[in-house]
């Protein structure tokens, strides 16, 4: 359980959320496990199996408190809100500002810079944990040419020219990782480069799966705050695209998505035999492999770490969701700034 910018997280299996008094009390087998003032909360999320009572659950709904059902792999399933609810003006605002430029790119740039900050740090992690010299002295170089792209958004006046930027730093990056693979794992995981619809090695069909999977966390974030996950910024919007979902995604790709297959595959974890091959070339993981990703990502989503906007220690699998609740704050006018998560 987490209580995060006044967002009461319940990811306890078979949790049981009732009312006394003026209080929301988190009851485990029988124990309580948890006593907040009611007043204290503005929604409340649950993961799983996680019930409330109908007292509960009918005062949240008439003084405005919204309620949000995710499975227990953060999936959405259900939000339930009262007849007063706040996320049509969310939802005007960020219409309004997706007509606005200058917060287009405002808002572009801060989930480029997330980005690009994220992958300059997992590039300098590698050369630090380095054993070759050379391999060693081009992961710092490339960590700085990122840098030098980092730099250049702030001067980047419009959204092709920042696509350019992302594009060249995302070659250099993914030119470098594969000398964050380990010597002994190149002879099955060979990373060359990025490729994808469809991935043609284990490592790139390793990252499309984790990409996707960090992608409907991210789209569950934002419909959980009530944003909707398909005006983005960054990206360009089309029918059935999650363009803000996307851009979200952006901050965690390098930090929780590659991070994680780096490790899979340096552990040992991962192994050619966890991946087929199809007619065509495309190369996916298969039950077994999927089945041991998504295995390592929970166990990843639990860890926790120190958010550096809420000075607090915030699990894994939540940092989606306090930046979609970061990102609601500047739209509706209650935050001077959004800032992306900048992972040390």
């Amino acid at each position: 359980m987490s209580l995060l910018l006044n967002t009461l997280y319940v990811t306890t299996p078979e949790a049981y959320l009732r009312l006394e008094g003026e209080t929301l009390c988190v009851m485990i087998e029988k124990e309580k496990r948890l006593q907040v003032p009611l007043h204290h909360l503005g929604a409340l999320v649950c993961f799983g199996d996680v019930m409330l009572s109908p007292a509960l659950l009918g005062r949240c709904m008439s003084e405005g408190r919204s309620v949000v059902w995710l499975d227990r792999g953060g999936r959405f399933q259900a939000r339930a809100e009262g007849p007063i609810s706040g996320n049509i003006l969310l939802r005007q605002a960020q219409y309004r500002a997706a007509d606005d430029g200058s917060k287009t790119l405002e808002l572009a740039r801060a989930f480029l810079a997330g980005k690009l900050r994220n992958s300059r740090t997992v590039l300098l992690r590698g050369a630090r944990d380095g054993q070759d010299d050379a391999e060693r002295a081009l992961l710092v170089q490339n960590a700085r040419l990122v840098a030098g792209h980092l730099r250049k958004l702030p001067h980047t006046l419009d959204l092709d020219g920042l696509r350019g930027e992302e594009g060249d730093s995302a070659r250099l990056y993914f030119q470098s990782l594969q000398y964050l693979i380990r010597t002994s794992a190149r002879g099955d995981f060979a990373f060359n480069t990025r490729n994808r619809r469809p991935p043609t090695d284990p490592m790139n069909a390793m990252l499309s799966f984790l990409y996707a999977v960090v992608l409907n966390d991210c789209r569950s974030a934002l419909e959980t705050v009530g944003l909707d996950p398909q005006l983005g910024f960054l990206h360009a919007v089309r029918p059935g695209r999650m363009a803000l979902a996307l851009d979200l995604l952006e901050e965690f790709r390098s930090v929780i998505a590659d991070r994680l297959a780096l490790t899979l595959v340096n552990r040992g974890q991962i192994q050619a035999n966890h991946f087929e091959r199809r007619d065509g070339g495309a190369v996916l993981l298969n039950e077994t492999g999927r089945k041991t990703v998504i295995a390592a990502y929970q166990e990843r989503k639990q860890e926790t770490l120190t958010h550096p906007v809420l000075e607090q220690q915030v699990p894994i699998g939540l940092l989606p969701h306090v930046q979609a609740r970061l990102l609601a704050r500047y739209l509706r006018g209650d935050a001077p700034a959004y800032v992306p998560y900048l992972h040390k």
